[in-house]
């Protein structure tokens, strides 16, 4: 992330948008169950709503420093922040109850690589829970605010071949202005 991305993930205002709009609307109906699987975690503005949801949430967090600054912070908690590249986590299989993303996946350069992921959350995941992704649609001001930063959005319109293509099944996908919401299950 550029730094101007890093200081708005981080906010407050950031944090509030997330508690009163992202998160509902991404979460109404889904069932986190007790072990929840988060990738992407970032400054950990998402962790902090996620752990009081759920009995036990694992954060992926691929950043040397924000890994390193999430294992202090939630040190003692019912979080375990978990250093490691989302494509390949050393998770054991059918582990997790569900698994969300949220405001990660355009951080990923290629397609093939979110793809890795999709078949990862495909993996950690147990049959029937359930994985829901959060994220932008592309427009010219993302684009400009993620100048010397990884921007590269999924096509909403592609996610259900995709995430099928994964390993998941009964896949919707809910576009609202500049942000999208698929849910999945894993098979």
């Amino acid at each position: 992330m550029n730094p101007d991305h890093l200081i708005v993930c981080a906010s407050p205002e950031w944090a509030t948008y997330l508690e009163e709009e992202l998160m509902p609307h991404a979460l109404t109906g889904v069932d986190l169950g007790d072990d929840l699987l988060e990738i992407g975690a970032g400054p950990g503005r998402t962790t902090d709503l996620l752990r009081d949801r759920v009995t036990r949430l694992t954060a992926v967090e691929l950043d040397d420093d924000l890994a390193a600054q999430l294992t202090t912070r939630l040190a003692g908690t019912n979080v375990d922040v978990v250093h490691a590249d989302a494509t390949a986590m050393p998770l054991p299989a059918d582990r997790f109850s569900a698994a969300v993303s949220f405001s990660m996946l355009h951080h990923v350069p290629t397609a093939a690589l979110q793809d890795r992921i999709f078949a990862e959350l495909a993996r950690v995941v147990a049959p029937g829970g359930t994985v829901v992704f959060c994220d932008s649609v592309y427009s010219d001001a993302l684009a400009d605010f993620h100048v010397d930063d990884t921007f590269n959005p999924v096509d909403p319109a592609q996610l259900p071949a995709r995430l099928t293509a994964a390993g998941l099944t009964d896949v919707s996908v809910d576009t609202q202005d500049e942000r999208f919401v698929a849910k999945a299950r894993a098979q």
